[in-house]
């Protein structure tokens, strides 16, 4: 018995030396101490998983690391040839010449963008190109579930492989947890090279464990890409359980912003297979014009040098002047990004939030409800969606600027997660987004400031617990 407390006693001094040595923020570094302190033996074993700045600890030390930085700057040196673009308007081009030096990729002109809102919708054109598909078709989704829609993907990819086209898959080993080896195996049969990102294999779990690709991407001959919230599962089709079908947003894009969601999976197949032959330009091919949008690409990941999807938003919330509108299922700020939206609702910009009414995580719901009260006594208006659960990931400002994608406004998203935004410049797709938003609110539950506030000493204690661990999440 002394031996086993001599070393929790040792274990947690090490632990605690390594908050203050290497914590990336105070409120996260006192959360993980208290953690640790409340929870004896679990709270350690919880920051050894989740909770090691591997920024500066032995994931990040990795050559893996060093090699995955190098390759971005190989991938921003070879960029599409891009002539000059002609912004139409001045916040446009701060925030493109903002985001291509905080993640490489520039904007590009010449985009024919299409909005997809829901799940039947989005896989119809997925299914549509990939009947169509020529040589090659490349997909990478944080859930890779069996079901209805995986079934149908066996039987395209068993028809397009016939006709010689190549088909490779990217998962993430949590998302897709339920995928079986049999799934699998049956894919591999088919001749799809199929592999998982961030695997949890033995001896390195507990430094991937909380690092997750939570990317959903598909390019088809590398001129077609799909990005957004959307997973490949059932639960965007039909209703499986209490949240009914999955509300989510996805776009299509062709044209040269392709280009660069396209390196974006290509890196993540190196590093999963090894396979270095996709950077060359029978996977890269020249992009023609296809339409009239300016698009970027945002890639951000726990190896990027700057924290892009973060900076995006902030800076979109900074940038704004009339409306922010923002769409998200796990809204949980951090410091930065709550005290911008303070700026913004002081300064009298209209900033209207839509959530979910229901929720797939007690501690995320709670720990979001808890920001609230101080929001709407700001004059934010903020929205419950009623029916389903929602999962797009949307900010619109000024009805001028768009971003679709991934990622998420909490830490996970921000710090922990491999993610991918596409920013549209492009004002009429944006009063679009818009005008779907404002119809989803419209037929939303809007909180009231007086209500909210009186909510009773149950609900305001559990959301006291749940924000208490909010930089955790």
């Amino acid at each position: 018995m002394y031996i086993v407390v001599s070393i929790y006693i040792v274990a947690n001094l090490l632990a605690f030396l390594h908050i203050i040595m290497f914590g990336s923020r105070a409120a996260k570094s006192l959360s993980w101490v208290l953690v640790i302190i409340i929870l004896p033996f679990l709270g350690l074993i919880l920051y050894i998983i989740f909770g090691l700045n591997r920024r500066r600890f032995k994931f990040y030390t990795l050559k893996q690391t060093t090699k995955r930085r190098l390759y971005d700057l190989k991938v921003a040196e070879a960029n599409v040839a891009q002539e000059k673009v002609d912004y139409n308007f001045k916040n446009d081009e701060k925030l493109a010449n903002l985001m291509k030096r905080s993640s490489f990729f520039p904007a590009y002109s010449g985009n024919e963008i299409t909005i997809l809102q829901d799940g039947r919708e989005t896989f119809d054109s997925i299914f549509d190109a990939v009947s169509k598909a020529e040589k090659f078709i490349h997909l990478q989704y944080y859930i890779f579930e069996e079901g209805k829609l995986m079934d149908k993907f066996y039987e395209l990819f068993k028809s397009k492989i016939e006709e010689g086209v190549q088909v490779r898959i990217l998962y993430d080993a949590i998302g897709s947890f339920s995928l079986s080896k049999k799934s699998v195996d049956r894919f591999k049969e088919l001749g799809v090279q199929i592999f998982t990102t961030m695997s949890l294999s033995y001896g390195s779990f507990l430094f991937t464990l909380n690092y997750r690709n939570h990317r959903k991407i598909m390019v088809i001959d590398g001129i077609i890409g799909y990005t957004g919230g959307m997973n490949v599962s059932d639960k965007y089709i039909k209703k499986e359980d209490h949240l009914g079908i999955w509300d989510d947003t996805h776009a299509k894009i062709e044209g040269p912003a392709v280009d660069s969601l396209h390196r974006i999976f290509i890196k993540d197949y190196f590093f999963a297979s090894g396979e270095e032959s996709l950077m060359t330009p029978k996977y890269l091919p020249k992009q023609e014009k296809k339409g009239n949008s300016i698009a970027q690409i945002i890639s951000s990941g726990p190896d990027s040098r700057h924290p892009s999807i973060m900076q995006q938003y902030i800076a979109m919330i900074n940038l704004a002047e009339e409306s922010i509108f923002i769409s998200n299922p796990y809204f949980i700020p951090n410091n930065a990004m709550l005290e911008s939206l303070r700026i913004a609702a002081l300064g009298g910009i209209e900033i209207k939030i839509l959530i979910p009414l229901k929720s797939d995580s007690w501690l995320a719901k709670h720990s979001m409800l808890s920001f609230f009260e101080e929001l709407l006594e700001l004059g934010v208006e903020i929205y419950a969606q009623r029916e389903n659960f929602l999962h797009s990931k949307l900010i619109i400002i000024d009805g001028q600027i768009a971003s679709i994608g991934s990622g998420n406004f909490d830490h996970r998203s921000f710090e922990h997660n491999f993610e991918t935004n596409a920013l549209i410049y492009d004002a009429q797709l944006a009063k679009d987004i818009c005008a779907d938003f404002l119809a989803d609110c419209e037929n939303s539950k809007k909180l009231d400031y007086e209500v909210y506030k009186k909510r009773s000493f149950k609900r305001k204690f559990s959301e006291g617990i749940a924000r208490f661990f909010s930089p955790l999440l």
